[in-house]
């Protein structure tokens, strides 16, 4: 991990929570994307589709050959122009027959590239194994592949494409809401605070609603409302609501980052911080015998080694009132992201940060 990225997002330096709108906090119960997959492959590449390897490649092609009536002998076929893939899409709720989706198209053999190919009809299944939808048309692959000579230049990843309003939906999913006496909106981030402040909001609003847990708030629908509840559900949706996290640091040490949260806090603590460098110098020689000295030529490896540890004074953290003032000291100790790390693990050991820290 030679390049190293410190990342310190200050979620408002303030206490106070900021207000957000329900719908960008919870979900309805019931209204939900659902997961679309199929197989199907990709025609017209230009020599970087999947080889003779690729076995389920030659049988699906000569399959669909088969289904148009034409016979080839699989051992005679060149697939190089085609590519075996995966599609997966999103069935959003209420898309009715007829309205286009967005697919995502995946190579699964060793293909090179799929840029320039195009789809071929392909039925979408859902985990009941019944088609929803059907993709087909050219990709777009945001990225290029070209070599030459055992040499080659790749951007971006050229085996997987996109297909913009690429599949149809031949069979709607429908989502009732008709009829219900009661709404549940599930929070994204699970919190009794934020779901009462939630429930306070929307009865504030006009409606009467109930935190029953800390990501589940029930909201009541009257019966006049029941069979056209869609002017509730937008009036709870734009309720504001004062939304409140809990404090902590998330560390990905793969790449450096760390991320604290508007709550974060220290107490007083007193830090001393060195770091430890070893060095290893190796160099070889050849020690070359004398002429008639009937010696031998042998290598020589010399090492020298050395360790020096960095000066690391005594410094004193002031309990921090917000997380402005804890970046500020931790900027004045001048470590590195590698070393942040380390220290925020060990303020954490020693119970002087009042935070959760959740290493990725």
């Amino acid at each position: 991990m030679r390049h190293l990225i410190v990342l310190l997002i200050v979620l408002g330096l303030a206490a106070d929570a900021s207000a957000t709108r329900v719908k960008d906090i919870a979900d309805l119960a019931g209204v939900r994307d659902n997961q679309l997959i199929g197989y199907g492959i990709v025609v017209g590449l230009n020599q970087t589709g999947d080889s003779q390897q690729s076995q389920f490649t030659v049988q699906s092609v000569v399959a669909m050959l088969s289904r148009m009536g034409i016979r080839v002998d699989p051992k005679t076929l060149k697939t190089k122009n085609v590519a075996a893939v995966m599609v997966t899409a999103k069935l959003p709720p209420f898309a009715t027959p007829g309205t286009g989706i967005d697919v995502v198209v995946s190579s699964m053999g060793d293909a090179k590239s799929l840029i320039g190919g195009t789809l071929v009809m392909t039925p979408l299944k859902a985990v009941d194994q019944k088609v929803y939808a059907m993709a087909q048309g050219p990709l777009s692959v945001g990225s290029f592949s070209a070599g030459s000579a055992g040499s080659s230049v790749t951007k971006n990843h050229p085996t997987v494409g996109r297909i913009p309003s690429g599949a149809t939906i031949e069979r709607a999913v429908g989502v009732a809401l008709e009829g219900r006496p009661k709404l549940v909106y599930q929070l994204k981030q699970a919190d009794f605070t934020t779901a009462r402040n939630m429930a306070q909001a929307i009865t504030k609003a006009g409606a009467k609603a109930q935190a029953i847990n800390a990501r589940q708030v029930v909201v009541e629908v009257p019966e006049d409302a029941q069979k056209a509840p869609v002017e509730l559900i937008a009036k709870v949706e734009a309720a504001q609501v004062q939304t409140d996290v809990a404090a902590k640091v998330v560390i990905n040490a793969r790449t450096g980052t760390v991320v604290m949260g508007s709550n974060v806090r220290v107490e007083s603590i007193a830090l001393a911080h060195g770091a430890l460098q070893v060095e290893i110098n190796s160099q070889n020689h050849v020690s070359q015998p004398n002429g008639f000295s009937q010696g031998q030529t042998v290598g020589v490896r010399n090492s020298q080694v050395s360790a020096k540890e960095g000066q690391g004074a005594v410094k004193l953290v002031q309990k921090s009132a917000s997380l402005g003032e804890l970046v500020q000291a931790l900027n004045l100790l001048g470590v590195g992201p590698r070393d942040l790390i380390d220290i925020l693990q060990a303020v954490r050991a020693s119970g002087a940060l009042n935070a959760e820290i959740e290493i990725q």
